[in-house]
């Protein structure tokens, strides 16, 4: 059985996750916190991270917030992870509106002409650049930047439209999807830029996760030597983190679940993985794996010709003797670590862990 660290290109991802003898708030200096998902969920604090947060602080890791959403100022977000617990300065928040910011100085330059297809929090941060706001196409704006406003209209649409078809540089603050509400997920960001796509035959400079602008703004503002990405996402906040070549520790506590993981591509496996914050403080186990079986902390995995098993080897570390229940918040999480191992090494040899899903059940995480 091999041991050790598996990863490779770190833009690729890694076989399995990595092993830290010593709790990761004391390995990395700054954290580069996702902010839906990991600190809260809609209005309320993720229980444990205020917590989390006061802790990884007192341990010496300085934070930054970073968020993809450019529809709020650092002032404003800052307002709002104070009402739930969490202490923060504007300083310490970090949004792809400032990205995209610099993302248009370093291309076009101090004082160019830009048309604001978003908030006022995205215009004052363009302006406070040092670029001129303009607000329409006939004023021939040397750039659009695109950020998500629930009061966008048809017509601001279409002067960007009319812009970026001139030639004007053309910047998305994001490109996600969809956006969470408490009614369920809504047109995001990345919908709306696919309308001036599909009406110019043009795709944008996009400066917040995964791509890298953001990342970069984030490194760049706490002086990280060595930051770690701490999301929920895998195609935002682990993607970015592995293009960059940056560690990531991804949480349970947003919408990525662990059925996801076993299927994750290589550019979307995490470094570490933990239930929710509270995993800072803790050493991150040992995986060793090879093509037919998996260990971590007393779970044993192995693959069948037309199942998956999974027991745990009594006396060892982790409480619990068998895979009947379980949880990821406890032992099982150590299980869950054995089997994306397990799944990662064999859907990198191009084929398929058959019984995966039902061995996650058995380890009481959920499927779907």
């Amino acid at each position: 059985m091999t041991a050790g660290d598996p990863a490779g290109d770190p833009a690729v991802g890694r076989a399995w996750l990595r092993a830290s003898a010593k709790p990761l708030a004391m390995t990395y200096d700054v954290g580069l916190l996702d902010l839906d998902g990991v600190v809260y969920v809609g209005p309320e604090p993720v229980a444990v991270a205020p917590q989390a947060i006061a802790k990884a602080r007192a341990f010496g890791m300085r934070l930054a917030f970073v968020t993809n959403n450019a529809s709020r100022d650092p002032a404003t977000v800052a307002g709002h992870l104070a009402s739930l617990g969490i202490p923060a300065s504007p300083e310490e928040v970090v949004t792809s509106a400032q990205a995209a910011a610099r993302l248009i100085v370093e291309i076009v330059g101090v004082g160019a002409r830009v048309l604001v297809i978003g908030s006022p929090a995205l215009r004052a941060i363009i302006e406070n650049a040092g670029l001129q706001v303009v607000g329409s196409s006939d004023e021939r704006p040397d750039a659009v930047v695109q950020g998500f406003w629930s009061e966008l209209c048809y017509g601001d649409l279409a002067e960007a439209t009319l812009a970026v078809r001139s030639g004007a540089l053309w910047v998305a603050t994001n490109v996600d999807s969809t956006l969470p509400s408490s009614r369920g997920l809504l047109p995001g960001n990345g919908s709306l830029v696919g309308v001036i796509a599909m009406a110019t035959g043009r795709k944008p400079r996009v400066a917040g996760k995964p791509a890298l602008p953001l990342h970069a703004e984030g490194v760049r503002r706490t002086a990280a030597k060595r930051p770690l990405v701490i999301g929920d996402r895998l195609d935002t906040d682990i993607e970015g983190a592995n293009l960059a070549g940056t560690d990531s520790l991804l949480v349970l506590t947003g919408v990525t679940t662990p059925a996801e993981l076993l299927s994750a591509p290589p550019e979307h496996r995490p470094t570490y993985l933990s239930a929710d914050l509270l995993g800072l403080f803790e050493p991150q186990p040992e995986v060793q794996a090879d093509s037919a079986h998996a260990v971590c902390n007393g779970w044993v995995v192995r693959r069948d010709d037309d199942a998956v098993t999974v027991h745990h080897v009594e006396g060892s570390d982790t409480e619990g003797s068998d895979t009947e229940g379980g949880d990821t918040e406890g032992g099982a999480l150590d299980g869950l670590r054995a089997l994306l191992a397990l799944s990662w090494l064999v859907d990198d040899a191009g084929e398929e862990l058959v019984g995966a899903d039902e061995a996650l059940a058995k380890l009481g995480a959920p499927v779907g």
